[in-house]
């Protein structure tokens, strides 16, 4: 080409090229992604949602033509303060990764929150929506409260102000009452898992117990939705409509509202409420028994004043001797009817004692031992048979033992042995079969078919053109 810049060579090998296993290149790319991406948020709409049961979510984020695989283990799911929902749209951080069993690209995730609302309102009215749908908040399953309890069971942090408040008002309002406090946490992760505890202690006491209870007062200050998170938890929601015994929610404010507050027997606004609520003042009811002792003894007196001037004429009445003798012969028909009711089951069951007899006498008079003789010796028969059937079932199984004996005798290593043959090991237990393996001077242990001979090498020979190796 004379001053042209290029020059072509020419070359008979091929270029090299890199070829990659499918699980070399799926791992390659997997490493680059998982370092490129280590931690990203993600927007987008949910759609498959699948939660398995192992307690994985698998779900897919879509956007517009798009669409991501996303997977949350166990681990961080249980976490989760809502259920994710198709159409719903979420926020969600983790890192990029590959699926290598399908070469997928996916999105393990570690934190899922909604868009808009807060996670813990989307939890709260899923919870709501669900446990109202179960019938958990219908007025017919709520039970009403004593009128007048000798002990009331409170739950609640034994060092907060509400204890003190709920047991000021209680001390006011009555001075012959018992308390039983249930310490519990009433904010964090334990504090569901501990109410519970407290409300299934409580029902499980027998009514003789020391520990038992006639209503539970289940009570917590106020705070914001964060803080009452424990009293919107499924499991206590449970616990709650389970109990057997009327129990009264006094958690936050009056403005405050919890999932414990549904599912109640009653709401109280407050603690202190609560306590205003679950027993009237001693005053109160001393006026209330007076007033009703009044009533009483006054209606009772008016009762008896009306039943002696409407008695007091009928007395005389003609009637009244009618009555009395009508009374007296329909008793008398009734004694006649009972003593011969008697007389015919007396009949009776003579008969059915006589019957009795007789069947007694014929089974005695029946000679069983003619059948019992039988029976013996059927059986003695079909033993002696079954005895002959074993005998010659192992007879057959000896004669084939006996057989596979000889052939494996004639096999054996030991049988070529005594044919004049040896086996020769070297100094590590391997069996030789070239003279190559060993060299002058090594120990060798040879296999006789009696016994066995130790010796040392004094030379080797290769094999020769007409030896046969092996």
């Amino acid at each position: 080409m004379g001053d042209s810049q290029f020059s072509f060579e020419f070359s008979a090998e091929a270029p090299s090229r890199r070829i990659y296993a499918v699980h070399e290149l799926v791992t390659t790319v997997r490493t680059h992604l998982e370092k490129g991406f280590p931690d990203v948020w993600v927007e987008g709409e949910i759609s498959n949602h699948r939660p398995a049961d192992s307690g994985h979510i698998y779900l897919t984020l879509k956007d517009g033509d798009s669409q991501l695989r996303v997977v949350m283990f166990r681990t961080q799911a249980r976490l989760l303060r809502f259920r994710p929902q198709n159409g719903m749209q979420v926020i969600v951080r983790g890192r990029i990764t590959m699926y290598e069993a399908r070469g997928e690209m996916q999105l393990l995730a570690e934190y899922m929150e909604p868009m808009g609302a807060g996670a813990l309102q989307v939890a709260f009215e899923q919870l709501k929506a669900k446990l109202a749908a179960e019938g958990l908040f219908a007025a017919q399953r709520k039970k009403p409260l004593p009128v007048l309890p000798r002990r009331i069971g409170v739950i609640t942090s034994p060092r907060g102000a509400v204890i003190q408040d709920i047991l000021n008002v209680l001390r006011r309002r009555h001075q012959a009452l018992h308390i039983l406090i249930f310490p519990a946490q009433v904010q964090g992760e334990s504090a569901a898992a501990e109410v519970s505890a407290g409300i299934r202690f409580f029902n499980q006491q027998a009514p003789q117990s020391e520990f038992a209870v006639d209503v539970i007062v289940v009570a917590r200050g106020g705070g914001s939705i964060e803080d009452l998170a424990a009293f919107n938890d499924e499991s206590l929601a449970r616990a709650v409509a389970a109990s057997t015994l009327p129990l009264i929610s006094a958690v936050g404010h009056e403005t405050d509202f919890t999932i414990c507050d549904f599912v109640a027997d009653l709401r109280a606004p407050t603690p202190s409420a609560a306590a205003e609520i679950v027993i009237r003042s001693q005053q109160e009811l001393q006026e209330t028994v007076f007033a009703l002792r009044e009533r009483l003894r006054r209606a009772a007196q008016f009762q008896l004043l009306s039943a002696r001037q409407r008695l007091t004429p009928l007395e005389k009445n003609r009637v009244f001797a009618r009555m009395e003798d009508a009374i007296s012969r329909r008793q008398q028909r009734v004694d006649d009817l009972r003593f011969r009711l008697a007389s015919l089951m007396r009949t009776r069951l003579a008969g059915a004692s006589s019957r009795l007899d007789l069947g007694i006498s014929r089974l005695r008079q029946r000679d069983l031992r003619q059948q019992l003789r039988m029976r013996e010796q059927e059986l003695l028969s079909r033993m002696e048979a079954l005895s002959s059937s074993i005998q010659r079932s192992l007879l057959r199984q000896r004669s084939r033992v006996e057989q596979a004996s000889g052939k494996l005798a004639a096999l054996s290593p030991v049988a070529i042995l005594e044919r004049g043959y040896s086996l020769i090991f070297d100094q590590r237990g391997v069996l030789v079969n070239d003279s190559t393996q060993l060299n002058p001077g090594d120990p060798i242990r040879a296999r006789l078919s009696r016994g066995e001979v130790i010796a040392r090498v004094e030379s080797t020979l290769k094999p020769g053109p007409g030896t046969q190796e092996g």
